[in-house]
């Protein structure tokens, strides 16, 4: 059965019924009779912030003939070889699912990714799993793929399937605001430890959607509630947290796990890419996990050809730019200028594509975002250290797989480290060993001196390749990155933007931005960044809207799930104890 991608406007409702306009040159007559040509003056857009977020925005509006500005306000990372921009570090890797990044790439005509690779997960003891490249399988439904393909080097069956009772949560989680207030809860009134039986029975799951329970607090209580065993939990589910969201699980959302989880792991039904990443149609979906890496960093291979086109089509690109301030017209009600220091940059329209600690900074520093009650919630928000370190070593080390994570050091922060012989065209064909190593959660590592730093990533290497302890770093590069990450930590739901704020001509972008299309990581910030695009053009009213891809629709025993979910919630809520209990 053949299916095609639905490409659709990002608003649907509330908006300007047409969906484009362009300003044109209009003609007058002068006196003499002649026609004069009378150039329409372009409208000015403010992008602060270059990475997927600011240049997805910034790339959407200069084709529709905007005079855009993208304020470049630079990092201090103590390191100048590896990359000016954290955006080439967190999650490195593009999975299989970000449709409107590979749809970008085609379109820029740079090839800057790897084949498909395969993945592996390391713990303290050593591998524990591999991650195939699953397109090449037989598909199976969700999650039975996964399940049965993915290879544990230790795990027993009986703790693999101990995972299958958090289908449950999967299902009820649906991406919408209820269900993101509901698992971002930052109370708890009851939990299922207070029954004494092991797996929950189905009316025991159906007692949690009936009432409304709002228990679970972290994602480590969701696997504690849902069962998921100590060896599942600790050897698998924890590492690729502290990963996938950068902190332990008992320092994760619940709904943001079910988020992330579904669509890194678990989903869709269609594939669908473009370029030299399209292939058939399947009826199953189990490929969200296979991923591609950029051969060298990404501003180089991808935001360097991306920012030249944008020159060639009059962007302009400002380095070294803080914002400190915005100028408030009160007749207007409008955002007029964004001050930088001394100088200040008229604009008609601002977008902010910025992480949570460089908002907060300009937050604190700002008169005018100061009085409005949605930037204040940001303050309540946090970040995450991100520490990078790339070695060289004197000799060839052999390792298994070119992507792997890892569990912290004493479970506190994960880890990643990857070959950069089998990555980066640049090292390809070096006679030594080069990797990167990137670790997260690490505000106790940041504060080391190289060297410590150095012992630290050696250590941990060698208690997954013991071929590490025979060999010699011969070359170091090491970038800290405070607060550079967001931090999804219970109850922060709440005091996330959406794209549009109270100023009407202030938009947001990033991956921290609540939005409902339903993709994570980069995917969700270029997106972010195109949503952010198509709310100048309707707010200008010229130009047309970006066409953004949607996620994969779900699978359709899934479909069928969530479909019965909501009509059991919908007569649960007609009830007259539904709202008995906390909601």
């Amino acid at each position: 059965m053949l299916a095609c991608p639905r490409v659709t406007p990002t608003f649907t409702s509330g908006y300007r019924s047409r969906f484009s306009c362009r300003a044109e040159d209009q003609q007058t007559q002068n006196s003499t009779g002649l026609i004069v040509q009378n150039k329409k003056k372009k409208k000015k857009v403010l992008v602060v912030g270059s990475g997927w977020a600011g240049l997805g925005a910034a790339y959407h509006l200069c084709k529709q003939g905007f005079d855009v500005t993208v304020l470049e306000g630079g990092y201090d990372s103590g390191l100048t070889r590896l990359s000016s921009s954290p955006d080439d570090f967190g999650i490195r890797g593009f999975w299989y699912p970000y449709r409107n990044i590979f749809n970008l790439v085609d379109e820029l005509g740079i090839k800057p990714f790897t084949n498909w690779i395969k993945s592996a997960q390391y713990s303290g003891e050593g591998l524990e799993v591999e991650f195939p490249i699953f397109q090449d399988l037989p598909q199976w439904p969700t999650p039975f793929g996964t399940l049965f393909y993915t290879e544990f080097a230790r795990l027993p069956l009986v703790d693999r399937l101990t995972s299958l009772p958090l289908m449950a949560a999967v299902v009820d989680f649906d991406n919408t605001d209820t269900s993101w207030r509901k698992y971002d809860a930052s109370k708890s009134n009851w939990s299922f430890s207070d029954i004494p039986w092991g797996l929950p029975s189905l009316d025991e799951i159906l007692l949690f959607q009936q009432c409304e329970f709002h228990f679970v607090v972290t994602a480590r209580e969701l696997f504690r509630q849902f069962r998921c065993s100590e060896r599942l939990f600790e050897n698998v589910l924890d590492p690729l947290l502290q990963v996938g969201l950068f902190a332990p699980a008992e320092r994760c959302s619940a709904a943001a796990t079910l988020g992330m989880l579904y669509y890194f792991v678990l989903a869709h039904q269609w594939v669908c890419s473009t370029g030299i990443y399209r292939f058939q149609f399947y009826g199953w979906q189990q490929k969200d996990f296979d991923l591609v890496w950029c051969r060298g960093t990404v501003r180089e291979k991808i935001f360097e050809p991306w920012m030249d086109s944008m020159r060639n089509q009059g962007c302009k690109f400002l380095e070294g730019r803080r914002v400190t301030d915005f100028y408030f017209d009160e007749e207007t009600g409008r955002i007029s200028e964004v001050i930088c220091g001394k100088e200040s940059l008229k604009a008609d329209a601002v977008i902010l594509a910025v992480g949570i600690s460089t908002l907060q900074e300009i937050i604190q520093n700002s008169a005018a975002l100061c009085t409005r009650e949605e930037f204040l919630k940001v303050l309540n928000l946090s970040s995450i250290d991100l520490l990078c370190v790339r070695l060289k070593f004197d000799k060839k080390v052999n390792i298994p797989f070119a992507s792997n994570a890892c569990s912290g050091i004493d479970n506190s922060n994960g880890w990643t480290f990857f070959d950069l012989n089998t990555i980066y065209n640049e090292h390809k064909d070096d006679p030594e060993t080069v990797i990167q190593a990137d670790f997260f959660h690490a505000n106790e590592l940041l504060p080391l001196k190289d060297e410590d730093v150095v012992a630290k990533a050696m250590s941990c290497l060698s208690k997954c390749i013991k071929d590490f302890e025979d060999a010699t770093v011969i070359d170091k590069e090491i970038a800290r990155f405070p607060k550079s990450l967001t931090h999804f930590f219970p109850g922060s739901y709440k005091s996330m933007m959406r794209g549009s704020t109270s100023f009407p001509n202030l938009f947001m972008a990033g991956d921290w931005i609540i939005t409902r299309h339903g993709s994570w990581s980069q995917e969700k910030s270029f997106v972010t960044g195109l949503e952010a695009a198509n709310r100048v053009v309707d707010y200008l009213e010229e130009g047309t809207f970006a066409r953004i891809i949607p996620v994969e629709e779900d699978e359709p025993h899934i479909q069928a799930l969530r479909s019965l979910n909501r009509n059991l919630n919908e007569i649960i809520a007609q009830l007259p104890w539904s709202n008995y209990f906390i909601q």
